[in-house]
């Protein structure tokens, strides 16, 4: 083959080289700004933190004239109760919902997906059916049940039907992963002379780590981000969560703590980011391998 020969064969391939190239740059191009987009009210909360109340809305940019970090003491002393308060009632909720739903709903997902017991496709479809039930249908009942119960004003609404499987969502991803675990597993353990309650112990949950993580990690930040379910139950403000403490930051009828409520809110954030930081990679292999045939 001549020179020439070589030289117009690396012309031809040159030209779509080059447009490979043009399109990755194109296509990052769109993503950063798609990502600048969505990740701008963000932007604009933690500038407002820092801002003078009266600079938030008095202009437009997003770096401050100065740097007010005194709205971060302000609204972490809190006008009546110390924001950390909140904090920790938000925890002791979150940390019980995730014990409650892991334990749970991994029990009722080893049952669907590893026991045999009559009437359990039934069951099993019935479970798959709340999930379409919106919260406010079995809000009213919930609420008089509990009101008769003496639960409301405490965390017992919103901690103990995590304990009792109320949540369908976690009980069809546990299923779909253990049904993706070998059953020679549960026979050889049941030839050594092991129980449900040691197979499911000591061979399920150790296999299940990802699914197990990736329950917990939504479980926390569903139950973090929760509203309502605070809002409905919980009356006095010194059993408010991290989202009812910030709507303290707003008066209708009166000046606002803008920075104050912009401060906490970024402070609100730093659980979730350090939760999602460390376990991502546990979020993503549960998701990624629940249902996939091993």
């Amino acid at each position: 083959m001549t020179d020439a020969t070589l030289a117009s064969a690396a012309d031809s391939i040159e030209p779509p080289r080059e447009r490979s190239r043009l399109l990755s740059v194109i296509i990052h191009a769109a993503l950063i700004a798609a990502s600048i987009i969505m990740l701008y009210p963000l932007i604009w909360m933690l500038a407002g933190s820092v801002k003078d109340q009266n600079e938030i809305f008095g202009t437009a940019s997003l770096i401050p004239s100065h740097f007010d970090f005194s709205s971060y003491v302000r609204g972490w002393e809190g006008a009546q109760v110390s924001f950390g308060k909140f904090f920790w009632n938000s925890l002791v909720i979150a940390v019980l919902s995730v014990i409650g739903n892991v334990m749970s709903c991994s029990l009722a997902a080893f049952a669907f997906a590893r026991l045999k017991f009559w009437g359990r496709n039934f069951w099993f479809a019935l479970m798959l059916g709340t999930l379409m039930l919106p919260y406010h249908v079995t809000l009213i009942p919930q609420y008089i049940l509990f009101l008769e119960l003496g639960w409301v004003k405490t965390f017992l609404p919103l901690v103990v039907p995590k304990f009792l499987a109320g949540d369908a969502f976690f009980i069809f991803l546990m299923v779909q992963f253990f049904r993706g675990l070998p059953r020679e597993l549960d026979e050889a353990a049941m030839m050594d002379g092991c129980s449900a309650w040691r197979i499911y112990w000591k061979i399920m949950l150790p296999l299940s780590l990802p699914v197990l993580a990736t329950a917990a990690i939504f479980s926390f930040i569903w139950t973090w981000d929760d509203f309502f379910g605070p809002l409905i139950y919980l009356s006095d403000i010194n059993t408010y969560t991290v989202q009812l403490g910030l709507r303290s930051f707003v008066d209708s009828t009166g000046s606002s703590d803008w920075s104050g409520l912009f401060a906490m809110s970024s402070l609100s954030l730093v659980p979730v980011f350090i939760i999602f930081l460390f376990f991502q990679r546990l979020l993503i292999e549960g998701i990624a391998t629940t249902g996939l045939k091993r």
